[in-house]
Formats: structure tokens, sequence, C-alpha cells
């Protein structure tokens, strides 16, 4: 991986050894990104770690003060011969993914608080799941604790590029698809092809619903369309990376819309997962649009420096 370095958007790379498509699939995973889309999604990663374990999935705390033998260590625990949680160990990895996350916000020393909220938060995790259900949710979320303080030093008005930034974001877009993808596999796997024609949804409506879904209780087929449709959809999901970049943003707000409405029926969301299918949008922009939208409310010219694009035209991705 290069270093961050300004580049030129007509530079050009020599072919590297292996041929042609091994030069495009290396390209293609370390493609120079923008550093500050890499700062963005950091902030917005840390940001949920410490929403995550306050509020939105906080039971690994009381695991800690649970009887050890309901523990059922996962495989990697299994492996490492991780012990079952004391109260002690389950507030410390809380915390600690607090103190961290909070610290890693600011941009200072990312690969130290970066790999430190990564372990706390993954032990956090384990002790919950240990004891329970196994959120699929998490996976890319887990990939992008590891892999983005990998990139070092970046900031959010950052104007270079980086290898290393493209590779960790590549990474955490492939994981975010194949949790579209795997979902359907698993459909399959243990629904079969009837899962389709099945109840499962309208189950869901059943036990969940909210006033935006139980009128479909009466129309039952809607909720059948609706899981064909799903299934579709998350079989076709790699199909974003051949897409234009324009049409993968498209894609990736169609997918925020199902996931709004998916909360709006049925009270779930995949909260980790939305903050990974950010990395598919051009996070970089955000401030220097701010910037110039506070410019025109002031009445003030907009800089030319905030006017330039950081990201070259088809090169971000």
């Amino acid at each position: 991986m290069s270093s961050a370095t300004d580049r030129r958007p007509d530079d050009a790379s020599p072919t590297p050894v292996g041929g042609p498509a091994r030069g495009r699939l290396s390209a293609w995973l370390f493609w120079d990104a923008p550093l500050a889309r890499v700062a963005w999604l950091r902030l917005a990663v840390y940001a949920f770690v410490v929403v995550d374990v306050l509020w939105l999935h906080s039971t690994g705390r009381y695991h800690g003060a649970a009887d050890p033998v309901w523990y059922q260590p996962l495989v990697l625990g299994d492996w490492l011969g991780v012990p079952a949680a004391t109260v002690r160990l389950a507030e410390a990895t809380r915390w600690g993914s607090v103190a961290f996350a909070v610290a890693a916000m600011t941009g200072r020393a990312p690969r130290l608080l970066g790999w430190a909220t990564a372990l706390c938060w993954i032990w956090f995790q384990y002790i919950a799941f240990a004891y329970g259900k196994v959120d699929h949710d998490r996976a890319d979320f887990l990939v992008a604790l590891l892999l983005l303080p990998t990139v070092g030093l970046a900031h959010l008005s950052d104007r270079r590029r980086s290898e290393a930034a493209g590779f960790a974001l590549r990474a955490v877009q492939l994981m975010a698809i194949a949790t579209y993808f795997l979902a359907a596999v698993a459909k399959i796997r243990f629904g079969g092809w009837e899962w389709v024609q099945s109840a499962t949804i309208a189950r869901a409506v059943v036990r969940r619903g909210t006033v935006v879904s139980e009128w479909m209780l009466d129309w039952p087929w809607l909720l059948q369309a609706f899981q064909w449709g799903l299934l579709g959809a998350e079989l076709l999901s790699p199909l974003i990376f051949v897409l234009a970049l324009r049409w993968q943003r498209r894609v990736v707000g169609a997918w925020y819309l199902f996931h709004l409405a998916t909360y709006a029926a049925i009270t779930i969301a995949f909260w980790p997962h939305l903050v990974m299918m950010l990395a598919f949008l051009p996070l970089e922009r955000a401030l220097p649009a701010a910037r110039r939208g506070w410019d025109r409310v002031r009445g003030r010219d907009v800089d030319r420096a905030d006017r330039a694009p950081l990201v070259a035209p088809g090169r971000d991705g």
C-alpha cells in the first residue's frame, strides 16, 4: 500500500506483474481513496460504538453477573480458551469501548486508539453473544473497526489520497454487501426456495407490527411479494460493484429506504450495517458543502479552495 500522498488525476501506475487482470483487480482493491472519507467514516463508526454499548446493545453488561453454567463459548472463544465473563470484565470492556471511542473521534493516535476501541467492543460483543443469539449485522462493523485504524492519520478536510484508505473502504464495502448476499444464502439454505412463499414476514408483523404494517395481514400476498423482492435484491446485491458511481449511490439510497421501511413496519433495524453502507458515499464532500451553505447564508462568496473537488471525476471508488 502506498503512503498518503497527493496525486494528480492523470497519474498512471504501471501494470503490476501478473498481467492486466491482476492489475485491474489490484487497482480496484487498492484504489487511491480520499483520506477525508476515511476520517468521516471513522467518526461515524466511533460515535456508533458509544451509542451501541450504552443504549442499543448493552446486554453484555448483564452477562457479567450471569451464572457461568449458561456460558457457551463461540468458535473463536473456544479456540482461545476465553473464560466466562465477570462483572468487572463486562464493565471494563463496556466503558473501555466508550472511553477509547471518544478519544479516537479526535483523530489522534488513530492506530492505538482505533485498535483499543476494536478490542474492547469485540470483547463486549463476545460477552453478549456467548449467552444467546449472535447478530449477523455486526460482522462488517468488526471489519471496519480492525481495518480503518490501518490508514493512519486523516482529518475531515484532508485533501490527500491513499491506497491504504482505498483498501480499507473497499473491504468495508465488500463486507457490507456480503451481509446482504449471505442473508439470502441463509434463507435458501435453511428455508429452501419455498421461503418466499412462507409466512416469515407475516409472523414478524404479528409479533412486532406497527400501524404501518398491521393492515397488510389482511393482504398476505403483499407480504409474500415483499419476500420475493427482498430475496431477489439480496441475491443481486453484489452487482453494485459493476455499476457506475452515481448508480451505486442510488442503490445505497434504495437500501436505506428499505431499512427505513422495515423499521417503520416491524421496528427492526440493522444499525451497525447502516453505518458501514456509508463507505459507498462521498463523505468527504460534506464539510465543503456545509461551508458553502454557511457562506451563502452569510452572503459571502464561496472560497475557491472549497469549490475544488476533493475527488477527481471517475476516481472516487
